[in-house]
Parts: structure tokens; C-alpha cells; sequence
């Protein structure tokens, strides 16, 4: 019978996959490079395989060593799931929990949201981390954030996903700019191409070019915006239009500009706040109880109509 790896062994062999350095490798897990050595040499002789290939210059992971290293972080999220329900089993909502949120989400929701869960929930502690979706995304998977808040659509396979609101697109634009002209306000082809958008990686900017039904278009000037803020003052130093989620218009970040806001057209495109998790989550107490905050607090911010800004 095959002896099984070790979670030692395993951790090893993903830090080398990583860093495709042993002194690195060992650094990582806190362990001498001999000590390193040793442990996937045994991993190797116990499975009879090769998994690593290295010389005096070169580190590199065989196909079959790939593989193995994908099952092993597999293996290592449901080892540290069982030991985070065994501890979320004794007393739920209690320790901390490791929240994401994207930049274009995070300053409009957490300050409302992190207040009432201390008032519901004052043994429960929240560590938060603001991140591109794609970052945290990978974060939720290698167990480094229990929860994110992202903006759907966006790919979430194998992730516990719950939707909680769409978050509706407004245009914003200088009060005589033509693109705020007549009754209802549209984005046609040709005020798309005056369409300032956020850098890539913002999952914005995707929102941005769908709700014009566009899959990409040219910058004005080639200017892209690294945050919703520097995307206003572009705007209000008159180099383009910009499409705002309606968040951030209720929150005020048209203040002290010259810039005006008005709904786009019914249908009218939105996005959709949603709160994610790994699917083997211990926390689903806690995944609930943060969903539900956000939730009320979102139906308490629309008891009072949005005017036009």
C-alpha cells in the first residue's frame, strides 16, 4: 500500500510549484532547504515518480508534478476547511472573517455595512483586504479571504455565490454636454467613443463597454482612469463621459464638481453586488449574516429617491 503524503510534503511541493526556487521554497515555509529537500524526495519515493526536475541553474515541475500540485492545494483548502469548521462549531459568529471587496464597490458599501455588523455581531471581527476581482477571486480559492464582495457578471465557477442587487449605470457629463441631452438619456456609438473608462483589470471598465453593447472601444486620447475618482475628474476637466454605478452617485462623489448625473433609459444597464465564498466554506453562518446586513442596508439607502445630480 502506497504510503500517503503528507500535508507537510504537500505544502513543499506547492511552494516549490510556486516559486520555482528551493532556497525560496524553504524560506516560504519556514524550513531549511535540506529539510525541504528531503521531504519531496520521500513525497517522489513514495509515490514513484518524478515531480521536480532540477539542475545547478534550473527549477522545473514535470506534467505529472503540475498536476499533483493542483490536487495537492485541493487537498490542503478541504484539510484547513475541516479545521475552520471544527472551530466555527464550537461558537458561530465569533473569530475574524477575511473580507474583499473591489475598489469600485468597497468605499460606498463598507463604511454603511461595517458599523451594523459590529451592532449585530460585536463578537465577530472583520479583516478587510481591497483588491481587483481577479486578485480576490484567487485569494478565496488558496484560502487566504473567507468572503468577497464583488460586481456580477464575472466568471465564479466553483464559487458559493449569492446576488443581492443590481447596482444601476448613470451617465454622468457636463451640464451642457450633448450626451445629457433630450428626455431620456442613451450612450449610441458615437458618445461611446467619448466613453472614459477604468484601466485594465477593473471589472468596470467590462460593465462599462457592455452597457454601451460594445466590446471594447478607444479611450479618449488613450487616458484610462486608475480609480473611480481620478474617472471624475477626468470627466469634470471635460476630457469625456463616464458611466457611474448608482452607489457612488448616493454617496456623493460628485460633490465639489461641476459634473451632473442621469439614468440611462429603461431597460437600464446595471451591475450586481454579490457576495462570494468558497463553496466548502465553514463560515455559511456567518456568509448568511453579512449577506443579509447588505442587503438591509441597501433597502434602507432606497427608502429615499435618487434625484437627478
Amino acid at each position: 500500500m502506497i504510503a500517503l503524503p503528507s500535508m507537510r510534503q504537500l505544502r513543499y511541493l506547492i511552494a516549490v510549484g510556486q516559486y520555482l526556487n528551493f532556497t525560496k521554497a524553504a524560506e516560504h515555509c519556514f524550513v531549511s532547504q535540506s529539510t525541504l529537500s528531503a521531504g519531496l524526495k520521500e513525497l517522489e519515493d513514495s509515490l514513484g515518480i518524478q515531480l521536480i526536475e532540477r539542475d545547478r541553474q534550473n527549477v522545473s515541475v514535470t506534467p505529472i508534478g503540475l498536476e499533483m500540485i493542483a490536487r495537492a492545494k485541493q487537498l490542503l483548502a478541504s484539510a484547513e476547511d475541516m479545521v475552520e469548521y471544527a472551530k466555527a462549531a464550537s461558537q458561530a459568529m465569533t473569530g475574524t472573517i477575511r473580507l474583499g471587496a473591489i475598489p469600485t464597490i468597497a468605499p460606498f458599501v463598507l463604511p454603511q455595512i461595517l458599523p451594523v455588523i459590529r451592532e449585530r455581531y460585536p463578537h465577530l471581527k472583520i479583516g478587510l483586504r481591497e483588491d481587483l476581482s481577479a486578485n480576490l477571486v484567487q485569494k478565496i480559492h488558496e484560502h487566504q479571504l473567507d468572503f468577497a464582495i464583488i460586481a456580477l457578471p464575472y466568471e465564479t465557477e466553483g464559487l458559493l455565490v449569492k446576488e443581492l442587487y443590481g447596482d444601476e449605470f448613470w451617465l454622468t457629463a457636463k451640464p451642457d454636454d450633448q450626451a445629457l441631452a433630450g428626455k431620456t438619456v442613451t450612450v449610441p456609438a458615437k458618445m461611446a467613443e467619448r466613453l472614459l473608462l477604468l484601466e485594465e483589470g477593473h471589472c468596470l471598465r467590462e460593465h462599462s463597454l457592455r452597457a454601451c453593447r460594445r466590446s471594447e472601444t478607444a479611450n479618449v486620447d488613450g487616458l484610462e482612469a486608475t480609480s473611480l475618482l481620478t474617472l471624475v475628474q477626468m470627466a469634470d476637466s471635460g476630457l469625456g463621459i463616464a458611466l457611474l454605478p448608482e452607489m457612488a452617485i448616493r454617496n456623493d462623489i460628485l460633490k465639489n464638481t461641476d459634473l451632473i448625473a442621469r439614468p440611462l433609459a429603461a431597460p437600464a444597464p446595471k451591475r450586481g453586488i454579490a457576495l462570494i465564498a468558497r463553496q466548502t466554506t465553514s463560515r455559511i453562518e456567518e456568509f448568511l449574516a453579512i449577506a443579509k446586513v447588505m442587503l438591509d442596508v441597501h433597502q434602507a439607502s432606497q427608502v429615499k429617491p435618487l434625484a437627478k445630480q
